[in-house]
């Protein structure tokens, strides 16, 4: 890898491509490996065969790519409710399920050479009150990142605009009750500023002991919009420096999951950008 912190590009950002074209696209333009969301079309951890994912950890050795899972698949559980079920779900079985996507995407991460699986909370019912929802995620927690670490990766549950874990301040209230060593942060550096939480890097520096994952791509406050860098008003430029200084190592993932369909320049953009700023 060229640098550090390895720089990725997340594959929900490039649903139109072929798994190998996209990992061919990824290297061609500098990037140091892919964040690999499986889905219905790349790897879907429901269909696809060991001999597939071994083609694929052997094309990334190929390439020279590190890999890192994230979960965000809209509809690989239930084809009629995005993100559905979730770890906030009141069924227990509907947990499970989500629970068991979880482990079968780390098994192929294992597969792959991943260390880091990023999930998230999902929305919670209306009529779930705020203590008992953190009694719930955190046991969905301790569970999901003992099923991470049987698998050799660690779990990140990044906060997400919408979803009951929504905000750094309401991952650092859940972190206090989940007691696993393997469970840590994966942060958006677009959500904090949608959020209007402050200064990505003073987050950052904030979180350095629990921080596992970061994702970056352009937005602008109050819109939860994925954008290419440019398009919003997200300002990155102490960001590197600040991962250099609490001694960040792992991945730092492109997401531009709204932009499949300019993928082919959106990609190469982004890495000249990131790249331009010291990532």
């Amino acid at each position: 890898m060229s640098r550090e912190r390895p720089l990725l590009y997340n594959t929900n950002g490039l649903a139109h491509h072929r798994l190998a074209d996209a990992i061919d696209l990824v290297a061609d333009h500098g990037f140091d490996g892919i964040a690999l969301t499986p889905d219905v079309a790349h790897l879907d951890p429901f269909r696809a065969a060991a001999s597939e994912v071994a083609a694929v950890a052997a094309h990334l050795a190929r390439r020279g790519l590190s890999c890192s899972i994230q979960t965000g698949a809209r509809y690989v559980l239930d084809p009629r409710r995005k993100h559905h079920p979730n770890l906030m779900d009141p069924d227990p079985a509907a947990r499970a399920a989500r629970r068991d996507f979880y482990r079968r995407c780390a098994a192929t991460g294992r597969d792959l050479g991943a260390t880091v699986l990023s999930f998230w909370s999902g929305a919670a019912p209306a009529d779930l009150g705020r203590e008992a929802g953190l009694a719930r995620l955190a046991a969905e927690c301790e569970g999901t990142a003992a099923d991470c670490a049987a698998a050799g990766l660690r779990a990140a549950l990044e906060p997400e605009p919408g979803m009951f874990v929504a905000t750094v301040a309401e991952f650092d209230a859940l972190r206090s009750r989940v007691r696993h060593p393997g469970f840590g942060l994966a942060l958006d550096l677009g959500h904090v500023h949608c959020q209007r939480e402050g200064s990505p890097a003073a987050i950052l520096r904030e979180h350095r002991d629990h921080l596992l994952d970061v994702q970056v791509e352009d937005m602008r406050e109050g819109v939860h919009e994925h954008l290419p860098f440019g398009e919003g008003t997200l300002d990155l430029s102490g960001v590197p420096a600040v991962l250099a200084e609490i001694g960040f190592r792992g991945p730092v993932s492109v997401e531009l999951s709204r932009d499949s369909h300019r993928a082919h320049a959106v990609l190469p953009a982004a890495g000249t950008h990131l790249r331009r700023l010291g990532f």
